[in-house]
Order: structure tokens, then C-alpha cells, then sequence
């Protein structure tokens, strides 16, 4: 009498079980999904501090050159350089690079820009802002 009123309750653990199970596996999914996009965003913004490095170098070796180029063909010559990479692929989305001088400063300010859209969402504009004093050697 009484395995007829357990009948099916085994069958109900085991769905209730899957139900959880399944629950747990997709959550894990979108903690990778995020993962994932953390990642990549952190790549971007290391490609970006390279590009201010970069642009930090042509500072320097412009300081050193005979006829210095002006701030504008700087900015032209290295944004031509990270746009398109040896492969034909840009460097970073929708690049953009901006170089500007505190008139009778040393100090320079480099901002990079591009739009993060890899993910599915609206191109996200994301910038990185790098400042540095050139002190020129007497």
C-alpha cells in the first residue's frame, strides 16, 4: 500500500534535479559570455597603450630630428601607421588618435579612440587618455 502512493515521485526528483542542473550550466554560460567580453576589452585597451607608447617614441625621435614635424603630421603618421596593421586588418575598430600640446609645456596629451561592438551591442565608444613630459636634454 504504500509503494503505490511513492509511484512517480522518483521520476519528479529527477526532473526537479535537471531543472536545477540545467540552471546552474546556463548561468555558468553567461559567466563565460562575460568572461569573454572582459577579455576582449582588455585587449583593446592594451592595443591602445601601445599606440600611446608609440606616439611617446615619435616624440622623442621628432625631439632629436633637424626639422621637426609639426603635432598635426605626427598625429597623421602614427594614426597611418595603427590603422591599417601588415595583414590589411585595422589595429582597433573605428581608430582615431589625437595628439595636443599645453602651449609653453612639455607635456603632451595622446587620446585614443575606437568603438567596442564585437559583442552584439551598439558600437560602445571607448578612449584612452595618455599624458607625458618631454623634458628635452640640454
Amino acid at each position: 500500500m504504500n509503494k503505490r502512493k511513492q509511484k512517480g515521485f522518483s521520476l519528479i526528483e529527477i526532473m526537479v534535479t535537471s531543472f536545477i542542473v540545467a540552471f546552474g550550466i546556463l548561468g555558468m554560460a553567461a559567466l563565460q559570455l562575460k568572461s569573454l567580453q572582459a577579455a576582449h576589452s582588455a585587449y583593446q585597451r592594451t592595443i591602445a597603450s601601445v599606440i600611446a607608447m608609440d606616439v611617446v617614441e615619435r616624440l622623442w625621435a621628432n625631439m632629436a630630428m633637424d626639422t621637426p614635424l609639426t603635432e598635426t603630421q605626427l598625429q597623421e603618421q602614427s594614426l597611418a601607421h595603427w590603422q591599417q596593421t601588415a595583414n590589411s586588418r585595422q589595429s582597433l575598430p573605428g581608430l582615431g588618435l589625437t595628439l595636443t600640446n599645453a602651449t609653453g609645456t612639455n607635456t603632451y596629451v595622446i587620446t585614443v579612440d575606437w568603438g567596442e561592438s564585437r559583442f552584439g551591442e551598439n558600437d560602445v565608444p571607448s578612449q584612452f587618455i595618455y599624458s607625458v613630459d618631454l623634458y628635452p636634454g640640454s
